[in-house]
């Protein structure tokens, strides 16, 4: 009797006090971030369905649904406006999904998208999502480099470092409890990370060492890497995807040495002139 009663107590506990944890990191972070009259009112909050994750277990189940959730906010907001051109998608996806297949970590579903964007960029969030500019596929002299930078971007899913990012960040800025974060919350600053927040020297460094061994698995010149950012070293000033990166020419280095001499030049994606026409017919 005494055991069930002890069950009931701690289950009722948990009803009560995660919600009114999640309330109070929602309203902490709503007093740092928002003004007035954009601030949730208590009512609203305290009926909210609010779900609890643990950002220091987070499963892959959880990690894909975070992943969509921060996917939706990205468009909703319109940080991003996703390129509608069905056959570029496509292509990015077949890309994609091919060296998803050789990655690290296939075991998860992947989602590729092309930004409707001059810029040279490419970003990934957790769960799978890659993001690819229209401006770096114009860039691009082969399929070789664009597939270098998409193996890139996975290579940084594969390692969770947006994960690990996250969860730094939740800890550092005290939105994280003992009963775990508030997952809206969690989206939120998510998105803010996959906009503006740069990921740490080592994260590209390794993210450049897995992106080229899964370069090659999937059967792709592993040159293409070197070449793409020999050229955008010669840019002078840094494009886009790698104003917040360590040194273009340092990498450069650390990328020739990571190479398999039998894969350099062995393997697909180096018609520069059948990639030309692909492109121009896909962003004319």
């Amino acid at each position: 009797m005494l055991k069930k009663l002890s069950l009931i107590t701690r289950s009722s506990f948990r009803q009560v006090s995660y919600p009114l944890i999640s309330v109070m990191v929602a309203a902490s972070l709503c007093a740092g971030t928002a003004s007035p009259s954009q601030a949730i009112p208590w009512g609203e909050l305290i009926f909210q369905s609010i779900q609890m994750i643990q950002i220091s277990n987070l499963s892959d189940r959880q990690e894909v649904e975070l992943g969509k959730q921060i996917n939706q906010q990205l468009l909703k907001q319109r940080n991003l406006k996703i390129y509608r051109d069905r056959a570029a998608n496509e292509y990015i996806n077949r890309i994609g999904q091919r060296l998803a297949t050789a990655s690290p970590r296939p075991d998860i579903p992947y989602t590729f998208q092309v930004v409707e964007d001059d810029s040279i960029n490419a970003f990934a969030t957790m769960g799978g999502f890659v993001y690819i500019n229209t401006g770096l596929m114009k860039a691009a002299e082969n399929e070789a480099e664009l597939a270098s930078v998409v193996s890139h971007e996975i290579a940084h899913i594969a390692s969770r470092h947006a994960v690990k990012q996250l969860r730094q960040t939740l800890l550092a800025q005290g939105l994280a409890t003992a009963a775990g974060v508030d997952d809206s919350v969690a989206v939120q600053v998510g998105v803010e990370l996959a906009l503006r927040r740069p990921k740490s020297r080592e994260a590209e460094f390794e993210a450049d060492a897995i992106g080229i061994e899964t370069l090659g698995r999937a059967g792709y010149a592993q040159y293409g890497a070197i070449t793409f950012m020999e050229k955008l070293l010669k840019k002078g000033s840094p494009p886009s995807f790698l104003s917040t990166h360590p040194a273009t020419s340092a990498r450069i280095e650390q990328m020739k040495q990571m190479i398999d001499p039998e894969f350099a030049y062995n393997g697909d994606g180096l018609d520069d002139r059948r990639y030309q026409v692909i492109v121009s017919q896909l962003i004319p």
